[in-house]
């Protein structure tokens, strides 16, 4: 009999904390998720409790590595994955954070990064990291910090504080307030790293006033980035990868050829797509960012953001009350024949690519008297699938060539009417895995390559399982109609100028 090896994943997201067991064949053996909560402070602030996350951090991995315990079944190691952007920072002395983590859909920067925005510093800025001036990314949310918290910015210059994105603030936690490290997917989107030449840039640093010393060193996304702290665990456990959620997911889908692209339906929507050796500018309004780097070689992709994807269908549930559970929603879209001329365009955080309108906010196009619930939760679904289709069509505008088939995982799709809405407005072919926590198990891979378990990169492409493929079946005359409808929502949506309140707090 052949002994097997088992892998720790740790996916840190936006709205949970998840550890998932997988064996090296890559099935999915042991999962424990804990929720998190988001706080909102006032408009267009959403930040996070670092310590509600390193609380569930512990939780979750204590609990797999216990049922892993009973089973007879030892880890090898533990690869890290996390919610990207997001901004703590600490006291080195302490390892006690400063102010809440900052999160990725926080707009709070919005005028900050706007006064930044000359041609020259978008220039300076493109050019070196492939990103664009935006509050999505984390420079400004560190100097928000530094310039708003009391003393932030001495103890700073001093060398008394720690910055990291959700990675390194677990990683130093993890190994006992030792270890200053991060990968370079999570260094490259923050506004703050060269990508050509993979360094923390001093020209960036001083555009948005921040101390070198604060930052993490940024190492290969497959190493090894220490061991877990004697008694934190039954056992100490070596951590062999951290990568950002959307590289991770990109792995876990074996996108390691030129081309490969995956969409990736969480919290927001993310779709990146392999270019390879060599970084290449988007024409389009995407991102150019790094896929990953193995053995000091870095690997490059080109990316478009949707911020509000499975966000969407929690305000439903959350927000408005109009369902009980995100599955609802796919019950309810099936309920009618059309949208009935209902859209929402869902800025609630602003528009991602390829538009980057930071100040646009949400609005619902159409209404009458007969809208009701399931006209809401279609439009909602339906909004995800035309963003979808706006970021597509930039990627295929950049290659020169129309796109053949999408791979897509997390949580949304799971809805069989999403995905397959999705293939007719995409008119491609759109691939299901049979493993969605491909965050999780890209993680894994990467773990797995650095501690021995896997020769090659190319081992993983062997492993990945499918679960089924859509195809389109719409009428291209509907389709247009519905798209052209889209554009026509959107470019009223960035007529309004939305409400400046500071004091309005969301409760």
């Amino acid at each position: 009999m052949i002994e097997k090896n088992y892998i720790l994943a740790l996916d840190q997201g936006t709205t949970s904390t998840r550890a998932i067991i997988f064996d090296d064949s890559g099935s999915q053996i042991i999962t424990y998720q804990k929720e998190l909560k988001q706080i909102f402070p006032q408009l267009d602030w959403v930040e996070q409790d670092p310590e509600d996350i390193w609380n569930a951090t512990v939780e979750v991995i204590r609990k797999t590595l216990s049922d892993c315990a009973d089973l007879g079944l030892k880890v090898n190691t533990i690869g890290i994955t996390n919610q990207r952007e997001t901004t703590v920072l600490w006291d080195k002395k302490t390892g006690e954070p400063i102010y809440n983590a900052i999160v990725w859909q926080d707009q709070r920067t919005s005028k900050a990064c706007e006064n930044l925005s000359n041609s020259d510093n978008e220039k300076l800025v493109s050019k070196k990291t492939g990103l664009t001036i935006n509050p999505y990314f984390s420079a400004s949310k560190i100097s928000w910090i530094l310039d708003n918290v009391s003393g932030a910015r001495k103890n700073a210059e001093a060398g008394r504080l720690a910055f990291g994105t959700i990675d390194s603030f677990l990683l130093w936690r993890l190994t006992d307030d030792k270890v200053h490290l991060t990968d370079a997917t999570n260094a490259s989107r923050t506004l703050l790293f060269n990508i050509h030449n993979q360094k923390w840039d001093e020209d960036l640093l001083s555009l948005w006033r921040i101390p070198v010393s604060i930052l993490p060193e940024v190492r290969d996304s497959t190493s090894f980035f220490g061991t877990t702290k004697s008694g934190l665990f039954d056992c100490q456990i070596k951590i062999n990868s951290m990568v950002g959620d959307q590289q991770a997911a990109a792995i876990g889908q074996a996108c390691i050829k030129y081309g490969a692209i995956k969409a990736t339906y969480g919290t927001g929507c993310f779709l990146l797509m392999n270019t390879g050796e060599k970084p290449k500018i988007s024409k389009k309004g995407l991102l150019t960012t790094l896929a990953y780097r193995i053995n000091g070689k870095p690997t490059y992709s080109i990316e478009g953001s949707i911020f509000s994807a499975g966000a969407t269908i929690q305000w439903l549930r959350d927000g408005l009350k109009l369902i009980g559970s995100a599955s609802e929603s796919e019950e309810l879209a099936k309920s009618i024949s059309s949208n009935k001329g209902i859209y929402i365009v869902p800025a609630f955080t602003g528009l991602g690519a390829p538009y980057w309108n930071s100040v646009a906010r949400g609005a619902i196009f159409g209404l009458t008297l007969e809208t009701g619930r399931a006209e809401i939760a279609r439009a909602s679904l339906e909004a995800v699938t035309y963003q979808s289709y706006d970021i597509i069509k930039a990627m295929e505008d950049d290659l020169g060539q129309p796109l053949q088939s999408l791979q897509i995982d997390g949580g949304m799709t799971e809805n069989d009417w999403f995905v397959q809405y999705l293939s007719n407005i995409l008119s491609i072919k759109v691939a299901r895995p049979r493993i969605l926590e491909t965050t999780a198990l890209g993680a894994a891979f990467l773990a797995g390559l650095d501690s021995g378990l896997y020769s090659k990169l190319e081992d993983i492409e062997n492993l990945r399982k499918k679960d089924r493929l859509f195809y389109p079946s719409i009428d291209e005359t509907e389709r247009l109609k519905l798209l052209a409808d889209w554009k026509d929502a959107v470019q009223k949506l960035t007529m309004f100028k939305p409400l400046q309140n500071k004091n309005l707090n969301k409760e």
